[in-house]
């Protein structure tokens, strides 16, 4: 695959019947599902899940989300999505890239970054990020031009 960062996490998803839409590809939305599963993933293997999120009372919300849908993906494609962090400031702020490619014939069917910020769980309200969070997810970041 011809990632745009290096070191991916990269998680494997199956294009089923149920993706597919009367268009005859996978729906727009099952990337933002199948992302998001990346995320969690990827935030579980580095030490953070969403009972930890729970006991801190604080969590990573999407602040802004963008989807560039480059190709379709039809039923019984392989998609590999691979995401990283590539930014993880002092206070409240990360941003996630994704790239989702087909795996038989390595085209590029999507491109994605989540701008997300530190929230307090019991408000909804924007709060400063843990150091738990800080020492977890900043040795995870990997440097790209523009952030």
């Amino acid at each position: 695959m011809n990632w745009d960062l290096p070191t991916p996490y990269i998680q494997s998803v199956q294009v089923m019947p149920e993706h597919v839409d009367g268009l005859h590809h996978a729906n727009n939305a099952e990337y933002v599902r199948w992302c998001e599963r990346a995320a969690w993933s990827h935030s579980l293997e580095l030490g953070l899940d969403v009972t930890n999120y729970q006991s801190m009372d604080r969590g990573m919300a999407i602040r802004q989300a963008e989807y560039d849908y480059i190709l379709a993906a039809r039923e019984g494609d392989e998609l590999l999505i691979g995401t990283w962090l590539t930014k993880v400031d002092s206070r409240l702020n990360m941003t996630r890239k994704f790239q989702v490619f087909r795996a038989s014939d390595q085209a590029l069917i999507l491109r994605a970054t989540w701008q997300m910020v530190c929230i307090e769980l019991s408000s909804g309200k924007p709060k400063r990020m843990p150091q738990t969070f800080k020492d977890i997810y900043g040795p995870a970041v990997v440097i790209c031009e523009g952030g």
